[in-house]
């Protein structure tokens, strides 16, 4: 991680805010897309097939593999398309979309690391994560000391996607895992229960990634850039949360599988409860350091990306609570809640990004993005009685409510 973060933001001092900002712009048409070409299926969805059908798990990847393949073809030319007309053909964008979009292709593979999550083997995911941390900056390195152009650093994330998914495929045949396999049949069933999450995901996508498009058009690709690394700046960190949500997620649906209400209840209130403190800590931190941490890493070029850094580091804690609901939603077969939550989300976001960023810039989406997930972690699930008792379980873990001690209705 050390390595990436240095490397990183090599990159970005040598790219310029208006460079790093036109390849954030694309990246963000990436993005969007690839909340449709997972077609909805979370590591909660996989966990929990695992669990239930634990001799058909070779089926399941494979048919998984099968589909997000399809998905992740049929995305990569849409880019390419979505980019050639709304910027006019320009060639720079054009190139870049293209080697960027590659990457939608060989992230396929990361659905094997659920397969191995289920296993409590999440070190093969950190080993395989890390070998492509390291494969892909020794390719930037080389880009940065050859003095390349923009264009060669688009392909930087297809190399991880392919390194990783070729250190995870290879493991999990050493491991004896199952022959891979696809069948029609077992699609339509994940997709039953994932189709919840596409829409959701691609409403996700809306409110993450549309501040970077509004902002391109609304003032420049420089905006972008500061928003950029701002965004990048807050969420750096945010592997820690991603591993104690993939941690806790096999417990959480194997107390609800057992019937074990209590249990199941106090650990969703844990997950919650150290999300929510942890990014707190982190944010309080990055705000109050801010104007130093941009200055020290970034120079004075990046000062713009001061005040988008102390709002936007703020959004972590709530998206992450978001992050961690999804499991619930599985467990509690409410997923097609997400999608109209964040369908309501999207339009909010939209809305407020068109009244803050031509007042505030890069700091005006910040902004945008905060409230928005504010709205859509807690305050609009309270428009659903199915969804309220989540919410009280969130609030719970905010106030440490029955987290740590023993209720006396846990089942023994």
């Amino acid at each position: 991680m050390a390595l990436s973060l240095i490397v990183g933001i090599w990159s970005a001092r040598y790219l310029g805010p208006s460079n790093y900002g036109l390849l954030n712009y694309v990246s963000a048409y990436t993005a969007f897309f690839t909340s449709l070409c997972t077609l909805g299926i979370t590591s909660s969805v996989l966990v929990n097939e695992f669990t239930q059908r634990p001799d058909e798990e070779g089926t399941t990847l494979g048919t998984t593999i099968g589909l997000r393949l399809i998905s992740s073809v049929l995305s990569a030319i849409m880019i390419v398309s979505i980019v050639y007309i709304v910027d006019d053909g320009d060639p720079l964008l054009l190139w870049i979309a293209i080697f960027s979009s590659a990457g939608l292709i060989f992230n396929v593979f990361d659905v094997i690391e659920f397969w191995f999550l289920k296993r409590y083997m999440s070190k093969v995911t950190a080993i395989a994560s890390f070998v492509g941390y390291c494969v892909t900056s020794a390719y930037r390195i080389f880009l940065l000391i050859t003095g390349k152009s923009v264009v060669f650093f688009a392909v930087a994330t297809s190399v991880d996607y392919l390194v990783i998914a070729a250190v995870l495929f290879a493991v999990y045949k050493k491991n004896n895992g199952q022959k891979l396999r696809f069948s029609l049949a077992r699609g339509k069933e994940i997709l039953s229960v994932s189709y919840h999450f596409i829409l959701s995901g691609m409403m996700v996508a809306i409110y993450g990634q549309t501040d970077k498009i509004m902002l391109k058009f609304m003032m420049s690709e420089t905006d972008v850039g500061y928003y950029s690394t701002a965004a990048s700046l807050s969420t750096m960190w945010t592997f820690v949360l991603s591993a104690i949500v993939s941690s806790l997620s096999p417990a959480i649906v194997r107390f609800k599988k057992e019937g074990n209400e209590a249990a199941y209840r106090k650990k969703n209130r844990q997950l919650y409860g150290i999300v929510f403190y942890l990014s707190m800590a982190v944010s309080a931190v990055i705000t109050l350091l801010a104007p130093v941490i941009i200055r020290v890493l970034y120079k004075e070029a990046y000062l713009g990306a001061v005040g988008p850094l102390r709002v936007i580091t703020w959004y972590v804690a709530f998206s992450y609570l978001g992050v961690a609901r999804d499991i619930w939603l599985v467990c509690e077969k409410k997923q097609k809640y997400s999608k109209y939550i964040y369908i309501i989300a999207a339009a909010a976001n939209v809305a407020m990004n068109g009244l803050l960023i031509p007042k505030w810039g890069a700091t005006g989406a910040a902004a945008a993005s905060l409230i928005t997930q504010v709205m859509t972690s807690v305050l609009l699930p309270l428009l659903w009685k199915d969804m309220r008792g989540n919410v009280k379980l969130i609030l719970q873990g905010i106030m440490l409510i029955d987290c740590f001690k023993s209720s006396s209705d846990e089942i023994k």
